[in-house]
């Protein structure tokens, strides 16, 4: 079996830790950039469940929830697409402020080794990618550099 890797990105955000927070707890603002519906029940033992785009659903459970400073789930795809099953890999999302915006420190470990469509979905997904309205931004899916967009024009 191959080594388990991971993908890890480091951003701050013109935001509140609080509004940040809520893209990731909320499902009507996950969507906003990621899937086209979501089951969130975030509290320790909770179901995670997106819709993320035909034929690929995540399913995990919440296993940390710090509000406004720590999220951490388990994550895979539904019939074991791209070779992460559910449950099989681990999603943790620190949060802290930094220069009046909050610094979000993002970690999905356990994956089997890295493929460019995996890592350009996490870039295209989260929510420091959103433009404005909500709608997402293609132009930024490419470049952390370009990733901060305003959370709270779309809030």
């Amino acid at each position: 079996m191959d080594a388990a890797s991971s993908i890890h990105r480091e951003i701050v955000v013109d935001a509140d830790a609080a509004t940040v927070f809520a893209f990731f707890t909320d499902p009507e603002r996950l969507i906003r950039g990621m899937g086209v519906s979501a089951n969130l029940n975030p509290r320790r033992g909770g179901l995670l469940l997106i819709d993320v785009v035909d034929g690929f659903v995540a399913r995990g459970e919440f296993t940390e929830v710090v509000p406004v400073s720590r999220l951490a789930y388990t994550w895979g795809w539904e019939g074991n697409k791209e070779n992460v099953p559910p449950g099989s890999s681990l999603v943790e999302i620190d949060l802290s402020p930094e220069n009046g915006g909050t610094l979000v420190c993002f970690n999905h470990s356990g994956l089997s080794p890295p493929s460019s469509t995996r890592t350009r979905g996490w870039l295209e997904a989260l929510p420091w990618a959103t433009g404005p309205g909500g709608e997402r931004d293609r132009s930024r899916s490419g470049s952390s550099a370009n990733a901060a967009a305003r959370l709270d024009q779309t809030v």
